[in-house]
């Protein structure tokens, strides 16, 4: 029988186990659901960038897949940590909201003193949203925003958005499905059925196992900003289920996966010749404190220019981010043009080959 050759750490090779936890190579999800809940939360605050990275990982799927999925409440779309739009399994929302919403309230304290917002004036504004959304109607964000008007709440210098936000973060509140590419509001407990219940520790516990699984190799770090949950909770979570879990030293570092993932170390890590172009703000960058594994640090600015928080739309090829790409008029107009790192050279003929086959599938997944 042959000896295993288990393959040598570097910065690659853990890019590449990034992408097999992810669902990014290898075989991927087997539905829309199914990856999302995989991935437990996935970056939403730009839709579009959010239905394609849910196709990236679900072979064969469509953009109207991804919306479908939405419109039937198969999975949600909320603000469940650092007060950014996420897509999550309907089950998880109400939990993970629990985890996370008191610090997040807290922190926005001050803002909503600028904005003039009290605890009366959003238990005001709850009252004119579960009437204007009872019995499972759907409401647009306008139609939401008069009516809080009408009960004389100010939706003015963003006062509004926050308002929505505090009512979700309340879990009285969800955005439900699409009206053009623009979500309806909806009763949290009218649109989403069966929700889990965890305790603190036990669901710390879980989301922490879940998130080393599904973006693994990670740190507590990359956790710990990711969930929002604090360091101190989340060292005490990892000694709870560090048994199901395999650690990995790089570079002085200590990281953790799911034991499948590191298998692949043994078995052969898959993607070195994968080329991706992923949308901005995938969780392949943004799942991590740390992005420099995938993400040379002198390059960070070709990603987010200026630290706008804007993040651009990425080429990952073997693991490393070699460039950005771009969509003139969001892929209708059949261009898809790259921009690689490497002005001079650009991309290598295979490279090249193998980004056009994907900006053929993002096409498709736009149904062009």
């Amino acid at each position: 029988m042959a000896a295993t050759v288990r393959t040598r750490l570097s910065r690659p090779v853990m890019g590449r186990l990034r992408l097999a936890s992810q669902g990014l190579a290898g075989p991927g999800f087997a539905s829309v659901p199914g990856a999302v809940r995989s991935m437990t939360a996935m970056q939403a605050q730009d839709l579009q960038a959010a239905l394609w990275a849910v196709g990236q990982r679900v072979p064969g799927s469509r953009a109207a897949d991804v919306r479908g999925a939405l419109d039937r409440g198969e999975i949600v779309r909320s603000w469940p940590m650092r007060g950014t739009l996420h897509l999550l399994a309907p089950e998880d929302l109400r939990w993970v909201l629990e985890l996370t919403s008191g610090r997040l309230i807290r922190s926005l304290a001050g803002r909503h003193r600028e904005l003039g917002i009290t605890a009366a004036d959003v238990d005001a504004a709850a009252q004119a949203a579960l009437q204007r959304v009872a019995g499972g109607v759907a409401a647009s964000r306008a139609e939401l925003f008069r009516a809080f008007e009408e009960a004389g709440q100010s939706t003015a210098g963003q006062r509004g958005i926050h308002l929505l936000a505090m009512l979700c973060q309340q879990r009285l509140l969800v955005l439900g499905p699409l009206e053009g590419n623009q979500q309806q509001v909806v009763a949290f407990d009218d649109w989403i059925a069966a929700s889990r219940t965890l305790g603190r520790e036990e669901g710390i516990a879980e989301w922490l196992l879940r998130y080393l699984y599904s973006h693994g190799p990670a740190t507590v770090r990359d956790f710990a900003w990711w969930s929002g949950i604090p360091l101190t909770e989340t060292r005490a979570a990892l000694a709870e289920v560090r048994d199901r879990l395999v650690e990995l030293e790089f570079e002085g570092t200590q990281y953790w996966l799911s034991p499948e993932s590191a298998g692949l170390l043994d078995a052969g890590v898959p993607g070195q010749r994968t080329v991706l172009a992923l949308p901005g703000f995938d969780e392949f960058i943004l799942g991590y404190t740390d992005r420099s594994i995938a993400l040379p640090a002198h390059h960070a600015d070709r990603i987010v220019p200026g630290g706008n928080g804007v993040f651009k739309k990425t080429i990952v090829a073997g693991g490393e981010v070699v460039g950005t790409w771009s969509a003139p008029g969001n892929g209708r107009r059949g261009s898809v043009v790259p921009d690689p790192f490497d002005a001079v050279n650009g991309l290598r003929p295979a490279a090249r080959k193998s980004f056009e086959l994907q900006a053929a599938k993002y096409r498709r997944f736009l149904g062009l």
